[in-house]
């Protein structure tokens, strides 16, 4: 059975997307296949995002391959969610589109930082419900 293809959307690609597509693959793999992208993308993955997620989830972001990707990069979806960037995103065919309407934790302390993370795993988790009651 082919496993949806879930693409998260965020302006830089260095934080928030980059976020939930570790956690999407960690939490989520067996229903769903986590891509990220940006439109306008930093140079690096955000090295708190790289940091925190190795230090509470035992994810190395860097070594499972991760880095920066361009829209260009992705392959067809089924769903697309966005992360809440204040921007106007490029259409993408998508089955769904969701914006999660998150904060971005970038130069935020630890804790305020987690909290983000946090809210991404719990929208990740009820992702991973919603797409498995769909596919």
């Amino acid at each position: 059975m082919t496993k949806a293809k879930v693409a998260f959307i965020c302006t830089h690609n260095s934080c928030r997307s980059q976020i939930a597509e570790a956690l999407g693959r960690k939490l989520a793999g067996d229903v769903f296949e986590s891509y990220s992208a940006g439109t306008d993308l930093k140079d690096q993955i955000n090295p708190d995002a790289v940091r925190l997620l190795e230090e509470h989830y035992g994810i190395d972001m860097l070594a499972n391959g991760q880095k920066t990707k361009t829209l260009a990069d992705l392959p067809a979806v089924d769903y697309v969610v966005t992360m809440g960037c204040g921007v106007h995103c490029p259409y993408l065919p998508a089955k769904k589109r969701v914006d999660w309407g998150l904060e971005d934790p970038t130069g935020l302390d630890d804790d305020s930082f987690m909290q983000v993370i946090k809210e991404i795993e719990d929208k990740v988790l009820e992702l991973k419900q919603e797409v498995n009651g769909l596919w």
